[in-house]
């Protein structure tokens, strides 16, 4: 008998790999935050584990990985001054309710955005959280941390940083930026104090300019060279709307990409949130320099803003991620549907073969967790991570769909919540349920906050 050890009895359909075969009636045993065994023809004996799971009406997959999001903005999902706006006018709105957050506001609409995801089959994620107000006390990142060890979730948030304010010529208010010093000796602390290089780790550090409209090109570049000093990957919102493009030609004189290349953000380190704006050179360039994406189609819906290159990328061999991005541009942090909309919004212009099912799971997994840097992580194979999603298929939703069970996941279904959704072997979501936390209390909470939130903006307290 293994200390906490789970035992996966007689799976309807396991998916190891996307690029394998499914499994059917096997057994997985899981210990020591591992998968430590499958046994293809079932048989394990129910006494090796302390606990077991019966999943004969299941699907087992890897759990995902989510490559953008901004946890905070839970808080002001579905704004209505803003449900029909394109990016730059909803932030210009939003940044003036976002000034308000304050310790409480990070911690609630983190535990929020975190058991989402974990509710939907997300095991591990980042979170680009930029938004250092003025007057904000506390320790952002420890609070974040806090959150996430709570729920139990495998955590690499980014570091975010903004220091162009409208004076300056940037997009967002004197009242939420930073100097540069202050973002880059931050940014070492909390490398130093939290990040974990280990291939499974539960905590990491990226580096997060937030983008070229709300940073110096000189944080820029500085961010680069202190994440190369530590060995930590970096991210930042490049090409996600024609009115940045522009924006980068006028202030810069260059267009997102040539403008990475000139702060040396760019390179196998180095993931861009949205992409979707790039041209053939471009993408040849982001190929040659091993540069990925975190690809957010909800988002890039919601917005307006276009649509991403994925199959060409994924062709010519760019890694792609799949993300939710901020929830109040998405307005979920359902990490399923996410997957959904990443294969129906390709099909849209390239055909109904652009994207496959599998395809999808491979960038929702593998490539989320090389995106992350988490090298055993994203395959439910022996000796790697135990980080799972198990979904119920035997259920009205999914009738009629169980030739292809994993694919019924992304074609079927109406209500993507997991019944078991394990990280680093803890079952974090039991029968459907975030364990680490009390939901009803929760949603209280964030709603209280959001409310108060909403009020300062309206009633324009000073910060």
């Amino acid at each position: 008998m293994h200390d906490h050890s789970i035992l996966l009895k007689n799976i309807f359909c396991l998916m190891t790999d996307s690029a394998k075969p499914t499994i059917s009636g096997a057994d997985m045993l899981i210990s020591e935050g591992k998968v430590t065994h499958i046994a293809v023809d079932g048989g394990l004996r129910t006494g090796e584990a302390t606990r077991v799971i019966d999943c004969s009406s299941h699907v087992v997959v890897p759990g995902f990985v989510n490559t953008h999001h901004h946890f905070y903005q839970t808080l002001t999902r579905n704004h209505p001054a803003v449900q029909n706006a394109e990016l730059f006018d909803w932030l210009r709105f939003l940044y003036n309710v976002w000034k308000y957050i304050d310790a409480d506001g990070v911690y609630y609409s983190s535990l929020l955005a975190m058991g989402e995801l974990l509710k939907t089959g997300c095991t591990a994620t980042t979170d680009h959280h930029y938004l250092y107000p003025r007057g904000y006390v506390g320790d952002l990142m420890a609070t974040q941390f806090s959150a996430a060890d709570t729920l139990g979730m495998r955590f690499s948030p980014t570091r975010g940083s903004m220091s162009l304010s409208q004076k300056d010529g940037g997009l967002p208010p004197d009242s939420v930026v930073q100097t540069a010093d202050e973002i880059l000796e931050d940014s070492e602390r909390v490398i130093e104090m939290y990040h974990d290089p280990s291939p499974m780790a539960m905590h990491k550090i990226v580096l997060a300019p937030c983008s070229p409209f709300s940073v110096t090109k000189e944080l820029m570049r500085d961010s680069a060279r202190l994440a190369r000093k530590y060995g930590v990957r970096l991210h930042t919102h490049l090409a996600e709307t024609r009115d940045e493009n522009d924006f980068c030609i006028e202030m810069y004189g260059k267009r997102p990409v040539a403008l990475m290349q000139e702060c040396e953000l760019i390179g196998p380190d180095v993931s861009y949130a949205h992409g979707i704006h790039f041209n053939d050179d471009e993408l040849n360039i982001l190929k040659e320099t091993g540069s990925s994406i975190a690809h957010c189609p909800s988002s890039n819906m919601r917005l307006g803003s276009g649509i991403c290159r994925v199959q060409e990328m994924l062709a010519m061999g760019i890694p792609v991620g799949i993300a939710v991005d901020g929830s109040a541009s998405n307005d979920s942090s359902d990490m399923l549907g996410e997957i959904r909309n990443a294969l129906l919004l390709q099909r849209v212009e390239k055909g109904a073969n652009a994207l496959t099912t599998r395809q999808a799971f491979k960038m929702a997994s593998e490539y989320g967790a090389q995106i992350l840097n988490f090298s055993n992580v994203g395959k439910l194979e022996e000796n790697w991570a135990a980080d799972v999603a198990i979904f119920n298929v035997h259920t009205l939703p999914y009738a009629g769909s169980l030739s292809d069970p994993v694919a019924a996941l992304l074609f079927c279904g109406c209500d993507h919540t997991t019944d078991y959704t394990i990280v680093n072997g803890q079952v974090v979501v039991d029968k459907r349920q975030l364990v680490g936390i009390d939901e009803e209390e929760l949603v209280c909470k964030a709603n209280a906050i959001s409310q108060e939130m909403l009020a300062k903006a309206e009633r324009k307290e000073e910060v």
